[in-house]
């Protein structure tokens, strides 16, 4: 089962450490870490994407609650949340081919950031499946490179 957990975390030196540390030290792969700061500058907010066991993602849970410098741990699986992801992709442009791709980046609402005679960069957030949707209808013109920053996800409503 896919788990997406939140940490807020103080913003420490060796924090991240500890917490990607203990995840795997309990055999789950770690598909997706995005770290940033908050509002508040003492503090950092995580962003985990695991797959495994709900048993045992339950212990990795009240172990993570254990940590001093997490201030408070969500997980997503049973709450309404917004996740999203962000990604640049450099796409090669074939000659005369310059308006499909353009096409279908406005199809995603992504956005041109850089152009040059040769390529494009990309860039688009959404959904991890709008991301790979817009992926693999690029992919025939030659993506040169790709990077993602992972999830992110913030709850919804007030609490």
């Amino acid at each position: 089962m896919r788990h997406v957990i939140s940490l807020l975390v103080e913003n420490k030196v060796g924090v991240l450490a500890r917490i990607t540390g203990l995840i795997s030290g309990r055999g789950f792969n770690i598909d997706s870490l995005a770290v940033g700061e908050t509002e508040n500058p003492a503090l950092s907010r995580m962003t985990i994407v695991v797959r495994g066991d709900d048993a045992i993602l339950e212990q990795v849970r009240k172990q993570l609650g254990k940590i001093i410098d997490i201030i408070k741990v969500i997980d997503f699986t049973d709450e309404e949340f917004v996740e999203r992801d962000l990604m640049l992709l450099k796409v090669n442009v074939p000659a005369g081919k310059r308006g499909e791709i353009i096409e279908i980046v406005e199809i995603f609402r992504g956005k041109i950031i850089d152009v040059s005679q040769k390529d494009l960069v990309i860039e688009l957030a959404g959904a991890e499946e709008k991301l790979e949707a817009m992926v693999n209808l690029l992919r025939p013109y030659g993506i040169k490179e790709l990077v993602r920053t992972g999830s992110i996800a913030i709850g919804r409503g007030t609490k």
